[in-house]
């Protein structure tokens, strides 16, 4: 008769297959070595050299956004001023356009060799298109073709445009200390407000010291030749990062499965189909919240000159000017929002940004519509306040809704489609609102749409301030932050083991296993 030597029920029992036992598979529990520890110095490095970078785009946008009405009678000097405009508005929305293929193709090539090299591809190609724009000839030179050449540029500076605000939230998210990923991440957006203010003050002194007549033969090309030697300093400081510990121990862990396929996780999704077929909800919700908040953000930056100019009769100065102390303000205020987020959480603080957009637009408008500079002023800093909110969380929320091996991809998916639909068009969209109904107070009633949509992905967006990014392993900033993070992960419920690179099982000892045996 067979008997039974039964293991207790606590423990997996193992199996007899041609007199040879397998071993039972237990849960990978996470150890000391595997918890990242932050290097400060080398954080500081990869923080500094993405921030220059963002910095350089967000120049490029504040400089071309507040040349619109200068650049016009340069490029179409036959046609009608709100001709003029639009189609510099449109040229502005056509680097947009790029932007998804440019995030698609550095997406994936960074998913594939690395952070750092697609990071410092970008910004080559970047500050090299911005200072294309400085030399080329104006319709007095080569007629339409001078339009045409400007558009060409614009649509290369977009594809570059497109791997770098993915790459470089990706970059900077994995670099930083899971308990402040919210604080360090926002510095990103507050140097490109910075590099905003910076052209916007640029091309304010260059109004004020040459004249408006000076600055349409050829004034106007001094920013965009800036770039170039702005773009060296930032090249230089973008080669000097180390590739990001994330990203590194994928690249480990996915070598070693291919020496040791046993037991290894699912396969790594494939180019920008198969990874949208994998992550097409969080992918959805990224999408929204980043048309929510680039509506509004490009509204205050890109737009305000121009309606400032063309709809409440300021001169050009001052359509520039207004907004740069708000600008200032508003980045010097956005890592407090970050903190803010590692505190309370990233969806309380996106709601406050969702929220007073909704609130706050159509009064902003109203204190715009008024004409005095201090109800301008008053106006603007409605209108940045919900910014302040919303773009302090984006690069920290975002790249937390993807796994570590396709998050480059899925962030250039995600971030520039919904940047090349709803931000980089906002300009013009409010424009031709504007025109077709003959309503100033279109721009409120467009944000406050954006927002209400962006409130449905704030309200599904999963939660995850002080959490290790998915397909991570923790990362914190003391070795005794790591230990006392082992001590306590069964209680712990910010850690989830499942979404960790390490093998989903293993094998025990096999002097640990109590055997079942039929006889």
């Amino acid at each position: 008769m067979p008997t039974d030597r039964s293991m207790s029920n606590s423990q997996p029992s193992a199996t007899s297959t041609a007199g040879k036992f397998r071993r039972p598979l237990l849960k990978r529990r996470l150890t000391v070595s595997d918890v990242n520890v932050v290097d400060k110095p080398i954080m500081k490095r990869a923080l500094g050299g993405t921030i220059v970078g963002n910095t350089m785009e967000w120049y490029d946008v504040g400089i071309f956004g507040y040349l619109i009405t200068t650049m016009g009678p340069v490029f179409l000097p036959e046609a009608d001023a709100s001709v003029q405009t639009l189609f510099l508005l449109g040229t502005f929305a056509a680097t947009f356009f790029a932007r998804p293929l440019g995030g698609v193709f550095f997406g994936w090539l960074g998913d594939r060799i690395g952070r750092q090299k697609v990071l410092a591809t970008t910004l080559i190609l970047m500050a090299a298109s911005t200072f294309a724009v400085g030399l080329l000839p104006g319709y007095a030179q080569i007629g339409v073709w001078a339009a045409v050449l400007l558009v060409f540029v614009k649509l290369v500076q977009g594809f570059s445009t497109g791997g770098e605000y993915a790459g470089a939230t990706t970059f900077v998210s994995e670099h930083a200390p899971d308990k402040q990923r919210g604080y360090f991440a926002s510095f990103l957006d507050m140097g490109s407000y910075l590099g905003f203010a910076i052209g916007a003050s640029l091309v304010s002194v260059l109004q004020l010291t040459l004249g408006q007549q000076v600055m349409e033969d050829w004034g106007w090309r001094i920013p965009f030749l800036i770039a170039g030697p702005l773009g060296l300093v930032a090249i230089y400081f973008r080669m000097k990062i180390d590739e990001s510990p994330a990203f590194q121990a994928t690249l480990d862990a996915q070598e070693e499965a291919q020496k040791n396929p046993v037991g290894a996780t699912a396969e790594t999704p494939k180019g920008p189909i198969a990874i949208f077929k994998a992550y097409w909800r969080n992918i959805i919700i990224a999408m929204i919240l980043v048309a929510a908040a680039n509506t509004v953000g490009y509204a205050l930056t890109s737009y305000m000159p121009t309606y400032l100019t063309e709809n409440k009769g300021y001169d050009e100065l001052h359509g520039t000017a207004l907004t740069i102390p708000i600008l200032v303000v508003m980045a010097l205020c956005i890592p407090l929002a970050g903190r803010l987020s590692d505190r309370i959480g990233r969806r309380p603080v996106l709601w406050i940004g969702a929220i007073s957009t909704v609130v706050l637009s159509y009064p902003a408008f109203l204190l715009i519509g008024i004409g005095d500079i201090w109800s301008t002023l008053l106006g603007l800093a409605l209108i940045a306040f919900p910014v302040t909110f919303y773009v302090s969380n984006l690069a920290s929320a975002l790249p937390a809704l993807f796994p570590t091996a396709s998050r480059y991809g899925a962030m250039g998916i995600s971030y520039n489609f919904a940047v090349a639909i709803f931000g980089g068009t906002t300009p013009f969209i409010i424009a031709a609102l504007i025109v077709g109904t003959g309503n100033d107070m279109m721009p409120a009633f467009y944000l406050m749409g954006t927002s209400l949509i962006g409130a449905i992905a704030i309200f599904f967006l999963k939660e995850s301030a002080n959490r290790p990014l998915p397909g991570s392993m923790p990362s914190v900033n003391t070795d005794e932050e790591a230990h006392e993070l082992v001590k306590t992960q069964d209680d712990n419920p910010l850690l989830d083991h499942d979404e960790m690179p390490f093998d989903s099982s293993y094998e025990l000892p096999t002097s640990s296993i109590p055997i079942q045996v039929n006889r």
